[in-house]
This record gives C-alpha cells, sequence and structure tokens, in this order.
C-alpha cells in the first residue's frame, strides 16, 4: 500500500473515533441539561442536586469542547505530506509497534492492522520526537528500532 493512501486510511479511521467522542460528549451534555430543565428551578438558594446537575453537564461541555479541538487538529494534518523523522502527522513504525502521531486515541486498528494514535503531548512522542529510520530509543524498559517514518 503507498504511504499516503495508508496515512489517509489511518487519518480516516481517528476523524470516525474522534466524531463519536464529539457526538458521545454532546449528548451526555444534552441529557444533563435536559435532567437539569426536568428538575425545574433551585428549590431554594443551597439546591445541591441542582447544582450537581450543572456541574455534570459542565463536565460533558468541556470534555465536549476537548473533543472538537482535537478534531480541529485531526483536520490541520496532510496525509500527502511525507516525513524523514518523527513529528506531528507523522506515521512511525518500529520493531514492535506501528503508531500515528496525530492525537491521543490509544490503539485502534485499520485494515487487520493494530495502530495507536499518539499525541505529541505524551512522554513517549518527547522521546520519539526527531528520530529517524535505522534509529533506536528506549522506553518503558524496552527498546525498539525506528524501521520507517513517513
Amino acid at each position: 500500500m503507498n504511504r499516503p493512501l495508508l496515512k489517509k486510511k489511518l487519518l480516516d479511521t481517528c476523524f470516525q473515533i474522534q466524531e463519536e467522542a464529539v457526538v458521545t460528549a454532546k449528548s451526555a451534555m444534552n441529557e444533563a441539561q435536559d435532567a437539569a430543565n426536568e428538575y425545574g428551578p433551585p428549590k431554594d438558594r443551597y439546591d445541591s442536586f441542582r447544582t450537581q446537575l450543572l456541574r455534570k453537564r459542565d463536565m460533558f461541555a468541556q470534555q465536549y469542547q476537548r473533543a472538537l479541538d482535537e478534531l480541529e487538529i485531526l483536520k490541520k494534518i496532510d496525509f500527502d505530506t511525507q516525513y524523514d523523522s518523527v513529528s506531528v502527522g507523522s506515521v512511525v513504525i518500529t520493531d514492535q509497534v506501528k503508531m500515528f502521531v496525530s492525537i491521543g486515541l490509544g490503539k485502534f486498528e485499520t485494515d487487520g492492522e493494530t495502530w495507536f494514535a499518539i499525541s505529541p503531548l505524551v512522554p513517549l512522542y518527547k522521546v520519539i520526537s526527531g528520530l529517524k529510520p535505522g534509529d533506536e530509543y528506549s522506553f518503558n524498559n524496552k527498546r525498539f528500532k525506528i524501521l520507517d517514518v513517513f
């Protein structure tokens, strides 16, 4: 499979996963708001149950916004760009794992292969950033060799 096509598939899978997260967070936020509306206005000025419902709504609103922000990050990744070293938007293949540096989605499968979508904010990225094919690195007391970056 050619590199841009593989990267496009990975990006499409990440989009799909992230869009599901956006829908889930928005739905939870709306349900929490509906529950607060059904409960009605505060019964007194110390109505802790209504306050709890609104805090829950605010928590889901933050998750929703974070999911939207990460979706925007994915939109900025160009699947045609080829990289010679590990950076945001690159595909990294080591002797043990395959990674896509984008947003932190964790483990997922595409075409029967296991991949890891990692964020540039995680410690692993700080270790591998700027490395090239042939370079070796150690993470969690394990040795890895980078076979390919694109």
